[in-house]
């Protein structure tokens, strides 16, 4: 008997003939002999309205009360597949954050998990039941609803399967396992049979959408299998696990964008210890994740720095940032949303020279300029107009000969 964690995101539960169909999946996975426990998103879309209903409440909503609305679309579908499933003659229970419970610290809209207390989960599994938990909440040392962040309900299943050191977590998505780049926008993307956790955080943190990068942070942690599969078919699927020897040989895993990046640029910046500490911390105390920075070499004593900060973030981002400005004497802030980030990733670029020479020359050829640029062992970033993002990913994608199957 194998413990296996099952997450389904909202296109998969989008309405009742849809939950039906995964409550059919996780039957037969019952069926096989083995314990079950769901996660799962809210309906497609269902956060979304929810997010629009309190910015039409509130400028800036109490983010205890922010968090306290959006969580409700899990509720709803988690109760809605345990009545489907007990009507089906199976036993199923279901659980929100609080009632597990999914305890984390108190970073409202970001929160980290810090512990899950699996007793009762342990305890119904025993009795046959299958488990149904709610992705994407939890709840803080004072018993307030805490949120994990968009695409968290991902984070939410790796964590109990780590938890409850199961057998492997599926993650079931709409599309059939993870790709060299977005078939929607590159019609010779390749699905990839395996993936490192290494290659597939940094995808995540890079744009791809397919899981959420903390989800990826702990599944390496616990070594946890993740299997990235399609609700809509049997077919396919990507597993992401550790480095093996095989993966070594492809130099570039795949290319990745994301288009709700905004460029923001401190102009004229008083170039003098601790400045750079004045303008990064309130970002940091706001839960503000600041991507890629760079500052320009000093003239006369002053220096412009420059950095990204998703699109979601701006309008906090620039009320920080325009007050921190002023403090620190600078001239002004230029703010530039109309950029992309286009990057390659691979755990062979480590062992390979002249991959960043490759990329700038096949962007080069296409005068695709870059704006900004940042590296690690195994993947490089550009900021460009987000208008050439498209033709940037493709070209990307054939000067590296992705479709091939190496």
């Amino acid at each position: 008997m194998a413990l296996i964690v099952q997450k389904f995101g909202g296109s998969s539960v989008a309405d009742i003939d849809k939950i039906k169909n995964v409550a059919e999946k996780v039957i037969k996975v019952k069926k096989d002999g083995n314990q079950v426990v769901i996660v799962l998103s809210a309906m497609a879309g269902e956060t979304d309205r929810l997010i629009n209903l309190a910015q039409q409440a509130a400028d800036y909503p109490d983010e205890r009360e922010y968090d306290s609305l959006i969580s409700t679309g899990e509720q709803v579908t988690v109760t809605l597949m345990s009545i489907v499933l007990n009507g089906m003659g199976h036993r199923a229970r279901s659980f929100l954050g609080f009632q597990v419970k999914v305890l984390t610290d108190k970073a409202y809209k970001k929160a980290r998990i810090s512990l899950i207390d699996t007793e009762v989960i342990k305890q119904e599994l025993k009795k046959g039941t299958i488990i149904i938990v709610a992705g994407f909440q939890g709840v803080d040392e004072e018993n307030n609803i805490t949120t994990l962040g968009r695409g968290g309900s991902d984070t939410s299943a790796v964590a109990l399967a780590a938890a409850l050191k199961a057998d492997r977590c599926d993650i079931y998505t709409d599309v059939d396992g993870v790709y060299t780049t977005d078939p929607n926008i590159c019609n010779k993307a390749r699905r990839l049979e395996k993936i490192s956790y290494d290659e597939m955080l940094e995808m995540a943190m890079m744009g791809a959408k397919v899981l959420q990068p903390r989800s990826v942070e702990m599944a390496k942690k616990y070594n946890v299998p993740v299997y990235v599969k399609s609700t809509f078919t049997d077919k396919g699927g990507t597993l992401v696990t550790k480095e093996d020897k095989d993966m070594e040989r492809e130099i570039i895993s795949g290319v990745t964008y994301d288009r709700d990046q905004v460029k923001i640029t401190i102009v004229h910046v008083p170039d003098k210890p601790g400045v750079a500490a004045d303008i990064f911390i309130p970002l940091s105390d706001k839960n503000i994740f600041v991507d890629m920075i760079v500052q320009n070499i000093s003239l006369e004593g002053f220096t412009d720095i420059t950095f990204t900060v998703s699109k979601k973030d701006l309008k906090d981002a620039q009320k920080i940032v325009e007050a921190t400005a002023k403090k620190v004497g600078a001239d002004q802030v230029e703010i530039d949303d109309q950029v992309a980030k286009v990057s390659i990733i691979g755990v062979g670029m480590a062992s390979h020279s002249g991959v960043a020479a490759r990329m700038f020359k096949a962007l080069a050829k296409e005068s695709v300029n870059i704006m900004m640029i940042s590296t690690s062992e195994i993947k490089i970033s550009c900021i460009i107009q987000r208008k050439y993002m498209e033709l940037a990913v493709s070209v990307l994608h054939d000067a590296f000969e992705l479709e091939k199957k190496k």
